[in-house]
């Protein structure tokens, strides 16, 4: 977390930032002209001057600071170095999902103008392996375009399902709706790390995939509200939206786990080079078909990523009195796995890099990433029967992926407080104008129902409708089409 500091006006945010956290890899000693930063036991000096300030006490209190700090601290490092002080190259954690949130540590910046361009960052959490010599990149580079777009991306799934909470509670929603609010990091890691040509299919928590793979919030909305602004033109609702590439929300526990591995077939089959996120929860990773697609997969070599988001709750319980190993990255037995920290945007797009090239490489590869949902399993559930409503606040306050990316960016100077209130207030406008739509739009006319049952229709009539002699008509107006 402690940083090489470009300016002594920053010192006091590294002061807050260790009172936060008593354990850290770095230590810091300051003059009256130097800083310097003592990392792993080698020791960098970057010289500034300090600035002075304007108040008489203030100079006073610089005037005793530089005679005695000076010396002091100086001489501090000089008995660190001769007392060999060993810093463990690994921050402190808690064991516990709850442990206090920390930001990733800058290890280089670029800046321009005295704004940074690029920095490299320490992913927070180390990654767990099974089966695995060589595990992703712990250190990463992000630059300011992509700081930019990750940020509003996450702050727009974040209103979006803001939005559908407050419409299911009018009953403007109605039937089942799963929000996505706290687990932003994981969607927006891995879709950074997608290319082209490959694919994702999920469950039904998939308002956020849905706005990443190209739909409109209001596309999103208005399919959740059934209006014929949706995706789906309002046929498909909460657990059935569509995309390119993206083979949609599904309603059954974990059948979209074996669909995902055709879908990593049809790409092994077409030699396109592409590969398929199959995304399940930790609920559903205790059934009989996840597992018999992870041995078809490893038998075939097929490129699929199973991926398990563990938000640590299934419906109405926890992870730990649901399943007997709830190291879920090791559970492909032969397949090797990837344990991530899914609050943490940048190592996830990290795993995820490092997951495609071994699955285009070698074959299929499990990766948990370890979350957090803030509401229940879906709007009918409270989510605070199961679970304390202070350990749901402990997780926002300390462990919150949007606000520990906005803090990480801007402690790195990738961008300003006044360029996250701009964007806070676009997302917010946009969000609130499409929600507005979403409960003015129509519904589709009742002869519109039995359209495009068929992506390529090869009869005439639609089959298996009985007493009822319907023609089959493609309009072909979603989004999927």
């Amino acid at each position: 977390m402690l940083r090489t500091l470009s300016r002594v006006s920053e010192l006091p945010i590294v002061v807050r930032q260790l009172q936060k956290v008593r354990n850290c890899n770095s230590a810091v000693a300051v003059t009256n002209k130097t800083i310097v930063t003592v990392t792993n036991t080698k020791q960098q000096q970057h010289t500034r001057p300090t600035r002075n300030i304007s108040s008489n006490s203030n100079n006073n209190n610089n005037s005793s600071l530089n005679s005695s700090s000076s010396s002091n601290n100086n001489n501090w490092i000089t008995q660190q170095q001769q007392q060999q002080l060993r810093f463990d190259s690994r921050r402190s954690y808690s064991s516990s999902f709850f442990g206090l949130f920390q930001n990733a540590a800058q290890a280089g910046v670029a800046k321009t103008n005295n704004y940074a361009t690029e920095a490299t960052v320490q992913v927070n959490r180390p990654f767990k392996l099974h089966r695995l010599d060589e595990g992703p990149e712990t250190t990463v580079k992000l630059t300011k375009e992509d700081a930019l777009k990750y940020y509003t991306q996450m702050q727009t799934i974040r209103r979006i399902e803001t939005s559908a909470g407050n419409l299911y509670k009018e009953k403007i929603i109605r039937g089942f709706c799963h929000l996505y609010s706290g687990q932003e990091a994981c969607a927006v890691g891995m879709k950074a790390a997608m290319r082209d040509v490959d694919n994702i299919i999920s469950a039904y928590r998939v308002h956020g995939w849905t706005y990443l793979m190209g739909v409109s919030p209001l596309g999103v909305l208005a399919e959740l509200t059934g209006l014929q602004s949706g995706c789906a033109r309002g046929k498909g609702g909460s657990m059935h939206m569509y995309a390119p590439n993206f083979y949609g929300g599904n309603g059954i526990v974990g059948a979209q786990v074996p669909l995902g591995t055709g879908v990593g077939l049809a790409c092994k089959y077409k030699g396109n080079g592409g590969m398929c996120l199959a995304l399940y929860g930790d609920g559903a990773a205790n059934q009989g078909q996840v597992f018999e697609a992870y041995n078809m997969a490893y038998l075939w070599k097929l490129p699929v990523i199973f991926v398990c988001e563990n938000n640590n709750y299934g419906m109405g319980t926890s992870s730990e009195r649901a399943s007997c190993n709830t190291d879920y990255y090791t559970r492909g037995d032969a397949l090797p796995g990837i344990w991530v920290d899914g609050m943490d945007v940048l190592a996830v797009r990290s795993a995820t890099e490092f997951a495609i090239n071994y699955v285009n490489t070698h074959g299929p590869l499990v990766m948990e990433t370890n979350t957090y949902r803030y509401s229940g399993h879906s709007m009918s559930d409270p989510g605070t029967s199961y679970r304390t409503r202070e350990e749901i606040q402990e997780v926002r306050q300390k462990r919150d992926p949007i606000t520990s990316f906005k803090e990480l960016c801007i402690e790195l100077g990738l961008f300003t407080t006044d360029e996250v209130k701009a964007i806070d207030m676009k997302v917010r406008k946009e969000v609130d104008e499409a929600t507005a739509l979403a409960k003015a739009d129509s519904e589709l006319p009742v002869s519109h129902l039995w359209t495009d049952v068929s992506s390529n229709n090869l009869e005439r009539k639609i089959r298996g409708t009985i007493a009822y002699d319907i023609d089959h008509v493609q309009e072909r107006k979603g989004v999927n089409h």
